[in-house]
C-alpha cells in the first residue's frame, strides 16, 4: 500500500460535525479590497521608470566614466564614453580634444567580446610616438616625453626603454613606419613594416 492510499484511508473516516458546518456557512465574507485606477497608474509609471533605468544601465545608453589619461606627458581629466565596441574620450582641457577608437577581444573559446574599461584605459595610456612640425620625434608615455629625434640608426630605427610602474617597456620605433612595444624585449622592426622606408 502506498503512502497516498494510507492517507486517503485514514482521513476518509473523518467528518465535520453539523455545528461546525453551520458555523462555516454563517461566516461573513471578507471585504474586497478595491485598488483605484490612480494607484495602478502610479505603479505602472514607477515600474516603467525602473525598467528604463535597467535598460540604460544594460548598455543601451553606454557606459560613461570620468577618467584620467596621459596626453603629451601630462595627466589629463577626461570623459570615457563606451558604446558597444567603440569608445570616445573627450578631454576636459581647453581646447577639448577627442580621441575615438574601438575594437574587440577574443575569449579563450574564440568568441568575440567588447573591450573592457580596463583594456581601453591600458591602450589609452600606452606609449605614443609623435612627429612634430619642426621635424622632431617624441615618445610620450605616462608622465614622460622623450625627444628621440637623434636616436635613429642608419636604417631609421630607434630603440627606447621606458620605465613604468608596471616595469620596463621596450619600444621599437621605425621612422614614419610605426612602432611596437613589449614588456619583454625589443620587437624586430620587420614584424610591423608598413611599407614606409
Amino acid at each position: 500500500m502506498t503512502n497516498k492510499q494510507r492517507y486517503q484511508r485514514t482521513f476518509s473516516t473523518l467528518h465535520a460535525s453539523e455545528d461546525c458546518l453551520m458555523e462555516v456557512k454563517a461566516m461573513k465574507p471578507t471585504k474586497k479590497i478595491y485598488i483605484s485606477r490612480l494607484s495602478v497608474a502610479c505603479a505602472a509609471v514607477v515600474m516603467a521608470i525602473g525598467l528604463a533605468s535597467v535598460v540604460y544601465a544594460a548598455d543601451v545608453g553606454g557606459i560613461q566614466r570620468n577618467v584620467q589619461i596621459w596626453i603629451d606627458g601630462d595627466k589629463t581629466d577626461a570623459v570615457l564614453d563606451i558604446q558597444g565596441t567603440s569608445y570616445t574620450v573627450t578631454t576636459a582641457q581647453s581646447p577639448s580634444r577627442e580621441i575615438k577608437g574601438g575594437g574587440v577581444a577574443f575569449n579563450d573559446d574564440g568568441s568575440e567580446r567588447p573591450l573592457t574599461e580596463d583594456e581601453i584605459m591600458e591602450h589609452l595610456n600606452s606609449p605614443d610616438v609623435e612627429y612634430e612640425d619642426d621635424g622632431s620625434v617624441w615618445v610620450s608615455a605616462r608622465g614622460e616625453k622623450i625627444d628621440i629625434t637623434d636616436r635613429f640608426d642608419e636604417d631609421g630605427v630607434c630603440y627606447v626603454q621606458l620605465n613604468t610602474e608596471k616595469g620596463p617597456v621596450y619600444l621599437t620605433v621605425k621612422f614614419n613606419g610605426g612602432f611596437a612595444s613589449s614588456p619583454h624585449s625589443y620587437v624586430s622592426p620587420k614584424s610591423f613594416n608598413t611599407g614606409a622606408d
